[in-house]
């Protein structure tokens, strides 16, 4: 009886259960390493999505998803080659407000092979728009703009630089191989003879 009594005493002690996660709104609920995501439209290979690293925060204030070593995004024409691009070194998509914040080094070409280069970016899906507040260099086949500020529709074929610094001209192989197959003049310095 007394054995009982102790067993029974012993398992009144209140114990604490600790969760395994404590604050779900901080701890991403799937982590993936090497991803690579391929959408269709129609039956049809479209676009191809890789990264090194895909969060998914879902439980968070605004739920979102996080690319911490960045992503690489592409579009193919219909023979599977890429015709449209865009990558940067971080990103974030809220999957609520539909929104993606790329950030650092940010590579584009669009479907007219025009490249454009910042450090931040705003995509905004349902509206089908771009924005971004940084320095933007935009080089097209015969020149470079480079200014603050830009908007555009999301394929980046119809955009406004909002603080244009610059419109450099481009030469293109051909013609820098002309000018350095130019006659060099030389002027010497000295007495006439």
């Amino acid at each position: 009886m007394v054995a009982a009594l102790v067993f029974f005493v012993s398992c009144r002690e209140k114990h604490e259960m600790t969760s395994s996660v404590t604050d779900r709104k901080h701890t991403p609920r799937m982590t993936e390493d090497s991803v690579t995501v391929l959408v269709s439209d129609s039956g049809v290979l479209r676009y191809r999505l890789t990264t090194d690293k895909w969060k998914v925060y879902d439980m968070a204030d605004t739920p979102y998803w996080d690319f911490p070593n960045g992503l690489r995004f592409e579009r193919f024409d219909l023979n599977y080659d890429i015709d449209a691009a865009i990558q940067c070194d971080k990103a974030v998509y809220y999957t609520n407000l539909e929104m993606w914040h790329l950030k650092g080094n940010i590579r584009a070409k669009n479907l007219e092979g025009d490249r454009f280069f910042t450090e931040e970016l705003f995509w905004y899906q349902e509206e089908e728009s771009v924005m971004s507040d940084s320095m933007i260099t935009i080089i097209q086949e015969d020149k470079k703009i480079v200014g603050y500020g830009f908007t555009s529709n999301q394929t980046f074929t119809k955009y406004i630089i909002h603080h244009p610094t610059g419109i450099f001209p481009v030469m293109d192989q051909n013609q820098e191989e002309e000018n350095n197959k130019a006659p060099q003049v030389m002027i010497a310095k000295g007495r006439a003879q």
